[in-house]
């Protein structure tokens, strides 16, 4: 008998007839089910890690990590050869440890941070500093000095100010700052407000609009698309200052120009647009100064599936689609090809991961006349991931442990802090069963969870561990109560 929808249910939302319904494309490539059922993470039982390493625990694959690191670095560079060369640069604040690290380089690419304890991180993961870039639209001067005096290979500035204060540090220190410049190119990507960062009305980036052009001049298409390309939109713009500043500053070499639309986006057209823009500004700048920029990255911010409603366009596609754009308004621009560099961060680590949870209570909700949800609270929540608090973030969830045919019902996973907000999984179908002492696996949780997880009501953060191959390894071992503690001044160890 099939499972009608339930009435509270998503349209997108498919009823479940067995646990072991997995949406693979949601799930590490290495992922899988024992014959009895039960899911496994690189060849390890479920049980087996929740045994080994205690619940919430965060699993990465790290086949599944290279594979898909590999991915863009490969289809990116087939896509834009032969007329020039590509810079693949993880995004390290989507999930950044030592081991993380080495295998973006170990695959070819190199490491984008975002700040000097990020810098420092990929430092001591024993990654060439060329090899790195420093992000921030604040950065401190110390931070600055520390990237100049280790040699990383790009420090993007994202204000007019910045570009003065990296000169001045540059001069003191008698080196030259190999300097990229965040543009904010007017792009309205289509993707949650908090993470959509080249609009206008926002902290990142030099904007290409002067402040004296009608909002027009930001909109998509026609006359005002047009001025962009030819460049008579951006003179007078923060960007046209901070280009022409830069190329005059003591201790700078301006290699070229960089944005980000924002993250979690599935259409091409917000990523064309900014390329066309930015390139339409490089062949502005060539005409005013003489000079073809170098360096065009285009950042990243591709989107992974959370739920079988997301359909993200593979490394290939993407690529493909950036190259016949580049390339085409390079030709009309009069422009040589410059060296690409893209930024994948979410798109590498997200599908990567996999969070454990153990269930605990589970309760009946009626949520009007005739209808309940079912609620399954779990042993973490908003403190190992908070994006769907903050995000509005949707997941899917399985009964990982055991396999359980027949009866599901519509479910909440909640966690166990002291909100009501404290949502894991808003919508899933689990086996009625489910209780006490069950594993539930969440997928993709390898991108933002781990990097944002916090303390909140002291709970102690998760293990992360990485699995290949039938092995697994710590790669950060979980926090106790005594490690939150020692922190604290009033604490004498051994007082409890």
């Amino acid at each position: 008998m099939t499972t009608p929808p339930h009435p509270l249910a998503p349209a997108w939302l498919t009823p479940r007839e067995s646990s072991e319904d997995l949406e693979q494309k949601l799930f590490p490539s290495d992922a899988g089910r024992t014959a009895e059922g039960e899911l496994t993470l690189g060849g390890i039982p479920v049980s087996q890690l929740a045994a080994e390493h205690g619940t919430p625990l965060y699993v990465v694959s790290e086949a599944d990590f290279r594979r898909r690191a590999r991915a863009f670095r490969e289809a990116f560079a087939e896509a834009f050869a032969p007329e020039t060369e590509v810079d693949v640069f993880y995004a390290g604040k989507a999930f950044l440890t030592t081991h993380a690290a080495r295998w973006a380089a170990e695959e070819g690419l190199n490491i984008d941070t975002a700040s000097g304890g990020e810098l420092s991180l990929a430092l001591a993961a024993g990654i060439e500093p060329r090899r790195i870039g420093l992000h921030g639209n604040n950065k401190s001067d110390a931070e600055i000095v520390q990237a100049l005096r280790t040699g990383v290979g790009r420090v993007i500035a994202d204000s007019l100010d910045e570009l003065f204060r990296i000169s001045d540090l540059a001069t003191g220190l008698g080196v030259t700052a190999p300097v990229m410049l965040r543009l904010t190119p007017g792009v309205h990507a289509s993707t949650h407000e908090h993470i959509a960062t080249a609009h206008e009305d926002q902290k990142f980036g030099l904007s290409l609009t002067p402040a004296a052009a009608e909002d027009s001049a930001l909109t998509a298409g026609g006359a005002a698309d047009a001025a962009v390309q030819n460049g008579g939109e951006h003179r007078g713009s923060p960007a046209w200052s901070a280009v022409q500043t830069a190329l005059n500053l003591s201790g700078v070499e301006l290699l070229g120009l960089h944005c980000h639309i924002g993250s979690q986006i599935f259409e091409p057209d917000g990523f064309e647009l900014a390329a066309r823009r930015l390139i339409g500004f490089l062949a502005a700048v060539r005409d005013a100064h003489g000079v073809e920029l170098a360096e065009l990255d285009l950042g990243g911010g591709h989107g992974i599936a959370y739920t079988e409603a997301d359909t993200p366009r593979g490394p290939q596609e993407i690529a493909e689609a950036l190259a016949g754009t580049v390339k085409t308004a390079c030709l009309e621009n009069g422009l040589d090809i410059p060296r690409i560099s893209i930024e994948p961060g979410r798109a590498i680590a997200g599908p990567a991961g996999v969070t454990l949870y153990t269930a605990g209570v589970t309760k009946d909700v009626v949520v009007e006349e005739g209808l309940t949800r079912r609620y399954v609270a779990v042993d973490g929540g908003m403190g190992d991931n908070p994006r769907p608090v903050l995000y509005d973030a949707d997941y899917s969830a399985v009964l990982a442990s055991r396999s359980q045919e027949g009866e599901h019902a519509l479910s909440r996973i909640v966690g166990k802090h002291c909100e009501s907000g404290d949502i894991v999984v808003r919508n899933v179908y689990l086996p009625t069963a489910v209780g006490r002492g069950d594993i539930l696996a969440v997928p993709a949780t390898g991108a933002y969870c781990h990097s944002l997880s916090s303390n909140y009501n002291y709970l102690t953060r998760p293990a992360v561990v990485g699995v290949t191959g039938g092995e697994s390894q710590v790669l950060i071992r979980r926090e106790t109560v005594d490690t939150m503690l020692a922190r604290d001044t009033g604490y004498a160890a051994g007082s409890r």
